[in-house]
């Protein structure tokens, strides 16, 4: 699908479920500057002309705080500095965008124009392993969710932690 059709697909798929209105340029432009990477342009798009979060298999955080809050962060910045202040165990610009339960997040790679995506289950190791990439870009994470072939678990295509590791 091209960037047009999956914008189109997630707007006619989110219809009626209620999410927050589209987020403001100001609103992806000061996030932006937070993490010190552009927003992917498909992720961008979906919030400026279809919702400011809400949308996905669990619900994506939203730019902005609004009155409906998809994790127990108010919005992405501050799951962003959620998960760089103290540690700083995610690399710059690997960015929280969805909370999944039972401490799992998914998350999207700013630092690539496809948006790589990253799962994050401390479940799996330790906090230090907890991050990984999915090998996926956002374009087809959002196809899967489309299609009803969303994960709940550890992604299936997940570079797993080391078996030596022994990191609580």
């Amino acid at each position: 699908m091209t960037d047009d059709e999956l914008v189109l697909a997630v707007r006619t798929h989110v219809a009626g479920l209620g999410p927050p209105g589209p987020t403001s340029a100001e609103g992806v432009g000061a996030f932006e500057r937070v993490v010190g990477y552009p927003m992917p342009e498909l992720l961008k798009r979906i919030y400026l002309e279809v919702a400011n979060g809400g949308f996905g298999p669990w619900a994506v955080v939203s730019v902005t705080e609004t009155d409906d809050w998809f994790s127990d962060c108010a919005d992405i910045t501050m799951a962003y500095r959620g998960f760089t202040d103290p540690d700083d165990v995610l690399p710059p610009g690997v960015v929280p965008l969805m909370d999944r339960g039972c401490a799992m997040w998914t998350l999207i790679d700013f630092r690539t124009a496809d948006g790589q995506m990253w799962d994050w289950d401390p479940n799996l190791c330790c906090i230090r392993h907890a991050p990984a990439p999915i090998g996926q870009p956002f374009a087809h994470w959002l196809t899967d969710w489309l299609h009803s072939k969303a994960h709940e678990g550890p992604y299936p295509h997940r570079a797993l932690a080391h078996s030596g590791c022994h990191t609580p």
